[in-house]
């Protein structure tokens, strides 16, 4: 389907598919007064609608559920409405996601409050570690991409909502940088960082990992894969399930040759070469602000490499958005020189299609690799294995407070090295 054809599709009608409310017996509201009335004080500020609010996250997606049922004309109706921008603030506050009028997915960020959900659900956690935080705007760059490309994906956030029990936490804020004109004009952006998303079990015992950006399509793959392997060790006896594991990422590590893990050594082989090019890029998500804030680097053509797109291709990662997806960047968009432009939309949509694709297959041939990798020769838990991925794989360790942005080795002319 065309990218034209695939915005062509209204907000309203959009949000009306997206947020009819659940036909059940009596309806939500019925079934449970207390939560509806939490969910009339939740839309407000003060004391009572902080009270509101903990009190629907503390019955989980059930407090969500009732939340959007209360309000399923506002939502359906779209930013039109007169109180849409306080009731999807407020929803932001229960569901703990930014924009979840968009996924209608409950996040928990408390790992046992988790791990309880998970046992009584029978079902394994997504947990994501990020930079920031993922209900504010100025989260790190892919777990705002997350929201966009895969939370507000219909398909996506319907088999994270009915599949997995949902977890963030926020490995360290994310640095942003602004740029002021001195005419009242300012660009305020994040300027690194990376996510993961893990897959654990109810004993929060790591399954696997998907580190970074993926777009819609790899993101489904591997997480149906990761679901597979998940209820596949559950319902081995303790003593087979680690040899399970270790035998599952043993065989995806092997999935991937070597010079695409190693760029340094290659075969020469046209594969080879352009899989080792992509392997030296930087992540793509902070690229298009690195670039033009550090001098503009001459390298970034790497990362548009035409031999690198049809590798990535071969290999089923071409990334494509769906009409929820499109229909919340056209919200965020609204106003802008993209939003105001059809053409220039498409070309923006093109262009993070393109960046999906290439940070997807860079993701999975070499980070994911590696941690299939490590993974196989023997279990790791999840905070060890996170200090490792954020170390040794995304090279933003915590002994290193500036994130790499400061390296030791480069003379600035400046007292104390410019550093407060």
């Amino acid at each position: 389907m065309s990218i034209v054809r695939r915005i062509g599709w209204t907000s309203s009608l959009l949000l009306m598919l997206l947020f009819v409310p659940e036909a059940r017996a009596g309806g939500l509201m019925c079934a449970y007064p207390e939560l509806a009335h939490a969910a009339d004080d939740a839309v407000g500020s003060g004391s009572r609608a902080r009270t509101a609010i903990a009190t629907l996250r503390a019955r989980g997606p059930l407090g969500l559920e009732v939340f959007v049922q209360r309000y399923g004309d506002v939502l359906a109706r779209g930013p039109s409405h007169p109180r849409w921008r306080e009731v999807t603030a407020a929803m932001d506050q229960v569901a703990a996601q930014r924009a979840a009028w968009s996924s209608r997915l409950f996040w928990y960020t408390d790992l046992a409050a988790a791990q309880a959900a998970a046992r009584r659900l029978d079902r394994p956690i997504l947990s994501l570690r990020l930079l920031g935080r993922l209900d504010q705007d100025l989260s790190c760059a892919n777990s705002r991409y997350f929201r966009t490309a895969l939370y507000a994906n219909r398909e996506l956030s319907a088999l994270l909502r009915d599949r997995f029990v949902l977890h963030w936490a926020s490995e360290r804020p994310a640095p942003r940088i602004t740029i002021d004109y001195g005419d009242g004009r300012r660009v305020e952006r994040t300027i690194t960082g990376n996510s993961i998303h893990y897959v654990l079990d109810a004993a929060g015992r790591v399954i696997d990992a998907l580190p970074g950006l993926y777009g819609p399509q790899a993101f489904r793959r591997a997480i149906d894969e990761a679901l597979v392997a998940a209820q596949s060790a559950a319902a081995l006896p303790p003593a087979e399930r680690a040899g399970f594991l270790r035998d599952y990422h043993a065989r995806a590590a092997a999935a991937w040759p070597e010079p695409a893990v190693e760029p340094a050594v290659s075969s020469g082989a046209p594969d080879a070469v352009a899989a080792g090019r992509l392997a030296m890029t930087k992540a793509m998500p902070e690229r298009p602000m690195l670039n033009a804030v550090l001098a503009r680097e001459a390298t970034a053509q790497a990362a548009v490499d035409p031999g690198v797109l049809a590798l990535a291709a071969a290999n089923g990662f071409t990334a494509r958005l769906d009409a929820g997806s499109l229909a919340l960047m056209r919200h965020q968009l609204a106003g802008t020189a993209a939003g105001r432009d059809p053409a220039a939309f498409v070309r923006m949509v093109e262009g993070f299609e393109r960046t999906m694709t290439l940070d997807g297959f860079r993701n999975e041939s070499t980070l994911r690799r590696t941690i299939h990798a490590w993974l196989a020769a023997g279990p790791l838990d999840l905070e060890r294995l996170n200090a490792r991925v954020y170390a040794e794989l995304f090279l933003t360790p915590r002994a290193d407070p500036w994130l790499g942005l400061v390296p030791a080795d480069a003379y600035a002319a400046l007292e104390g090295e410019g550093l407060r």
